[in-house]
């Protein structure tokens, strides 16, 4: 077992990038955090029914989607019940998104995933990126793989589709590391620094091993459980 992080008290920066602040001293939350426990860690495509090592665009593009909305200034909880709005009105692809429109996205899509406070942003932005995906790759995110020359062009072709920024990027990439050659993005700052808090050394996994995508998910999900509050 790691050990317990009530045992270490350093602050450090969130996944939103937030900058690095000194605390003292500090109180964390208890939880199951060994580094056997978080290797189990089930991805977020897992818990969303998305299969990435099928390799279809079908199941890309739900990861495409998904991105984005967790990629959004909603929580997790709310992410996750839009994505699944979006499953039960069959809305799993670029062109049967496009041919929903706005007013279907905004009204009942989004709102029935509890998404209303952004939703006409959200759903401007969704609809952009599906026009992008349809004109410069088919549809396909496996042609929008095979169209990048590395791991950074990949990235670059990626923050190109409309409103997206470097954590929703992050986001689409990250679980793909095991089946993408190109995908390979840099763990996020809180990834890294809840590695040093428990004292594991990330330097030492593959990082396109499945085994790290775990290792990865399982730091961000317990995130909030390992950001320091004061007493």
């Amino acid at each position: 077992m790691v050990q317990s992080v009530g045992e270490r008290a350093h602050a450090y920066s969130g996944c939103q990038g937030a900058s690095s602040t000194r605390l003292a001293p500090i109180q964390f939350t208890r939880s199951d955090l060994s580094k056997a426990a978080l290797r189990r860690s089930p991805l977020y495509s897992e818990e969303l029914g998305i299969s990435l090592a099928a390799g279809t665009d079908a199941e890309q593009f739900k990861r495409f989607l998904a991105s984005v909305l967790l990629g959004a200034r909603i929580s997790e909880a709310i992410a996750r019940h839009t994505f699944l709005s979006f499953a039960r009105h069959r809305l799993l692809s670029p062109a049967r998104i496009l041919a929903a429109g706005w007013e279907t996205l905004v009204k009942p899509v989004l709102s029935e995933g509890g998404h209303v406070r952004y939703d006409h942003k959200t759903a401007t932005k969704i609809l952009r990126d599906c026009m992008m995906l349809q004109g410069q790759y088919h549809g396909s995110l496996r042609q929008l793989h095979a169209s990048a020359r590395d791991c950074r062009d990949l990235q670059t072709r990626r923050e190109r589709f409309y409103g997206l920024g470097p954590l929703t990027v992050n986001i689409f990439l990250r679980e793909r590391r095991p089946w993408w050659a190109k995908s390979d993005p840099e763990p996020l700052p809180c990834v890294k620094a809840a590695a040093r808090l428990l004292a594991i050394p990330l330097e030492r996994y593959r990082r396109k091993s499945l085994a790290f995508v775990r290792l990865e998910a399982g730091l961000i999900r317990h995130r909030r459980e390992l950001t320091p509050t004061r007493p």
